[in-house]
């Protein structure tokens, strides 16, 4: 029966060619628009690692002084390398990662090769348990390591083929600030977005090329890049990244067992806090945050405003678009009221013919559904080519894929529902007599 339905669809959708088209377009407008921009918002406020994120916890504590201050305001961004290490000593968490960024040059023994700069993030070992890191060869280092300044790097899949050309580098070295470095690890092809453990570099810039032991980068005397909070008398002749300056620069991240295990590693803080005001380091009250992947990219607003509201005015826009696609249904059913009045004569019941506009109303909703799709890629193509970070990321997987092929059929058939349902109350006989 329901081939029958089609075949009528299809005659009818030929029998008004014009009116058909509009309709098509008129939907395929709705769906493309609101296609883009559900997309966009898809990928900026996905969940980048949605096994464990509510897991994973941001650390923040308030070292700074009083100059500014406010009540109930945010702490400082990051940690100071004192008070990362101090935690990271503590150990009370599951597994807890000190880290920040650099870009240095990174060569091969052999002179002949050229050094390629290579965005770095000097870590702790827990780096890449923590937000799971895939691996090709290797491994990475441990908390041994870290102790003793190993010279050991893992490197990503992209610096290991400009490097080594794609090959098992496991065991062979590397020349970084002109110390060599033995590479211990590689790592698959690793896109995390967005970049939720350090915002300070863009929300949505690139994962890190090369990794070592944070201690390794403080022997080598490696700069920063970042964001970096300085008070009071700072660096006080020194580098701000020295243990004990005064300069909040390192991000602190740890993971539990369960959620609930974020109470008492807040409990901890806060007692490390009012500590560290009695011993004279900290000067404000104690202000904590420990927020969870989520949380922490909703603080940092990491998905635009503009965004949000972008996706609703193109739900809107669908809702003309549907409205109007009712219209021009419903001017169309009643075109045909003296058809449907001899079917029902012939013996069709109301049920047939709202099933029958309903179907017909499903393949313009198809077809609506195709050209939309192209009219997505076309938005998302005109997003990739903005200056905006996330610019790149725009591209339609297969769930969204999936989503404008069902949302276009849903619109369809809402769409539809009230042309059929007057198209089944048409009476036969006064159509009947009229013919």
């Amino acid at each position: 029966m329901l081939l029958h339905y089609l075949e009528l669809a299809w005659r009818n959708v030929l029998a008004s060619k014009g009116l058909s088209a509009l309709m098509v377009l008129a939907l395929a407008l709705g769906i493309g628009a609101c296609m883009t921009t559900l997309t966009v918002y898809h990928v900026l406020a996905g969940d980048p690692i949605p096994h464990k994120s509510e897991r994973l916890f941001n650390v923040q504590l308030d070292a700074g002084d009083k100059v500014g201050w406010k009540a109930g305001s945010e702490p400082t961004f990051d940690l100071t390398r004192f008070d990362a290490t101090a935690l990271l000593r503590d150990a009370k968490a599951k597994r807890q990662v000190m880290s920040s960024a650099f870009n240095t040059a990174v060569g091969l023994p052999d002179a002949t090769s050229k050094p390629v700069f290579a965005p770095t993030r000097y870590t702790s070992a827990d780096f890449f348990a923590m937000f799971d890191a895939p691996w090709q060869y290797g491994s990475g280092w441990n908390a041994a390591d870290d102790a003793a300044e190993a010279r050991v790097a893992v490197l990503s899949a992209s610096l290991n083929d400009q490097l080594f050309g794609g090959a098992n580098s496991v065991g062979r070295e590397l020349i970084v600030r002109g110390q060599p470095l033995r590479v211990i690890g590689v790592l698959k092809p690793w896109r995390v977005k967005p970049h939720y453990w350090d915002l300070t570099l863009g929300s949505y810039t690139d994962t890190e090329d090369l990794f070592l032991p944070f201690s390794t980068a403080m022997a080598l005397k490696m700069g920063h890049w970042g964001n970096m909070d300085c008070w009071g008398r700072g660096a006080n002749g020194g580098s701000p990244l020295d243990l004990t300056a005064s300069c909040a620069w390192v991000q602190y991240w740890v993971e539990f067992d369960k959620p609930e295990d974020a109470a008492a590693y807040r409990d901890y803080l806060v007692a490390y806090s009012e500590a560290q005001r009695a011993a004279g380091r900290f000067e404000r009250p104690a202000n904590v945050r420990l927020r969870n992947v989520m949380d922490w990219l909703s603080a940092q607003q990491v998905l635009p405003a503009d965004v949000r509201l972008q996706t609703w005015l193109a739900f809107g826009f669908l809702a003309v678009c549907v409205v109007n696609m009712v219209g021009l249904l419903l001017a169309k059913t009643l075109r045909r009221s003296g058809e449907i009045g001899v079917r029902r004569a012939l013996g069709a019941t109301r049920a047939d013919i709202f099933r029958q506009f309903l179907v017909e109303a499903a393949l313009l909703g198809g077809a609506g559904a195709l050209l939309g799709l192209l009219f997505a890629q076309g938005g998302l193509w005109l997003v990739r080519q903005s200056p905006n970070d996330y610019a790149p990321l725009a591209e339609l997987d297969a769930a969204m894929l999936a989503l404008t092929l069902g949302l276009a059929l849903l619109a369809s058939l809402i769409a539809g529902l009230l042309p059929a349902w007057r198209a089944a109350l048409v009476t036969p006989a006064v159509q009947l007599k009229v013919q």
